[in-house]
């Protein structure tokens, strides 16, 4: 039974990203929600009076309790597509809310009519009629507005009072039809619509999440186009004009245009240099700021995270190959796994640059992965630094993630000196 559970999470929930972990947990809550009422105020109130073999109870009851499972089933069936109306994602289907109606009407009417017969005691009726006006309230109360819903929520509170005054008389129950009305509908209310109001700021925060990151990205790259124009527009006129001086000279006959043509093979070089250092400045991720983004993108992603970083005096190849180590494992942990906490600790000793970093909430498969392409890319640059990478599952429950990078400070500033 555990195994099977396990797969599906790891199928259906961590896959999922957090806004959409939220609404799968807020549907299967109003799936819950209405079943529990039709259980816990209609079928055990009506058991009790069918248990002591009353004809009208058993009459009137057990179609009862069928309606009420129809309305439970057909109000899980319209869920999420009242909830995707609400949210814009599409519009509810032309008559959606005809079946609920009719359902509601005829449990309605069997609960009047076992009202009206004696079948149940007075605080069993008011129960199942507030049971009974959940699963329709559920929906109503999302697809129209809410002065809508007020408006006829009233309305029906009116009736049922005065339908059920008329079958008992009694100043007590109409003033208990009055609260169990007025409780239901707001209930549903607030708790439906607030659930689809907090859904829908929930999802406009994730899309302004995705557009800031899409908007961080325009901007580096009209930052990397701007730097390639500074450095190759002022020295591609150079070439043009100078390689134009050269031609007419060459057609003269002037010895002078060698020297033109001299001149443009050493700005072309020269040009291929700060192309290359521009790149090369575009690709070194800096180790400093890398720490302080993923500290920054982990914590809003509400992740607990922790730095303990010793990073002077580290030379430069160093600092770029470590900075990529983050920038991946901070990948890593928000892709994969469901951390809550997350411990990243830098330390030089004994001539050693040494990086770990830890996470909890580790999927089985991998949660990083030893074997993915990110982490084979980081083996890369650390051995072009002397370097090795560890990454594995730590800890007694294997719930855990760690990643250590180990480079000898000896190496690199032998190969650098």
């Amino acid at each position: 039974m555990v195994g099977p559970i396990r797969r599906w999470q790891q199928r259906h929930w961590r896959e999922r990203g957090k806004a959409d972990r939220v609404e799968l947990y807020t549907v299967v809550t109003w799936y819950v929600t209405a079943w529990f009422f039709a259980l816990g105020w209609l079928v055990l109130p009506l058991a009790a009076g069918l248990a002591r073999g009353r004809p009208a109870a058993l009459l009137l009851g057990i179609p009862l309790i069928l309606v009420a499972a129809l309305q439970c089933a057909v109000a899980n069936r319209l869920t999420r597509p009242a909830l995707d109306h609400y949210l814009g994602r599409s519009r509810l289907p032309a008559g959606a809310h005809r079946v609920p109606a009719v359902l509601l009407g005829l449990a309605v009417a069997l609960v009047l009519a076992l009202a009206a017969v004696r079948g149940a005691d007075g605080p069993t009726i008011r129960m199942a009629l507030g049971a009974a006006l959940v699963p329709f309230g559920m929906l109503y109360g999302v697809t129209v507005p809410v002065r809508v819903y007020l408006r006829y929520a009233a309305l029906l509170a009116a009736l049922l009072a005065a339908a059920l005054w008329l079958a008992d008389r009694s100043v007590a129950g109409l003033l208990g039809t009055a609260l169990v009305t007025a409780f239901m509908t707001v209930f549903a209310l607030i708790a439906y619509r607030c659930g689809s109001w907090t859904l829908s700021v929930l999802w406009e925060a994730e899309r302004a999440r995705e557009a800031q990151a899409r908007l961080a990205v325009a901007e580096e790259r009209l930052r990397f186009g701007r730097d390639l124009h500074d450095v190759l527009g002022r020295n591609l006129s150079v070439i043009s004009l100078k390689s134009e001086l050269a031609v007419q000279l060459a057609r003269r006959g002037r010895p002078e245009a060698v020297e033109q043509m001299i001149e443009v093979q050493r700005i072309a070089q020269e040009t291929q240099r700060e192309v290359r250092a521009v790149v090369r400045g575009y690709r070194e991720a800096d180790l400093g700021a890398e720490l302080a983004g993923a500290q920054g993108v982990l914590a809003a992603a509400g992740i607990d995270c922790e730095v303990r970083a010793e990073t002077g005096g580290l030379p430069a190849e160093v600092r770029s190959a470590l900075g990529w180590v983050v920038r991946e494992a901070a990948t890593n942990v928000l892709r994969h796994g469901d951390a809550s906490r997350c411990q990243v600790g830098l330390t030089v000793r004994e001539g050693r640059a040494v990086l770990t970093v830890e996470n909890d909430g580790a999927v089985a498969a991998g949660g990083g992965g030893g074997g993915g392409s990110g982490l084979a890319g980081l083996r890369e640059r650390l051995a072009a630094v002397g370097g090795t990478l560890e990454a594995g599952h730590a800890g007694p429950g294997r719930d855990r993630f760690r990643l250590v990078a180990d480079i000898p400070l000896t190496t690199v500033r032998g190969v650098t000196s």
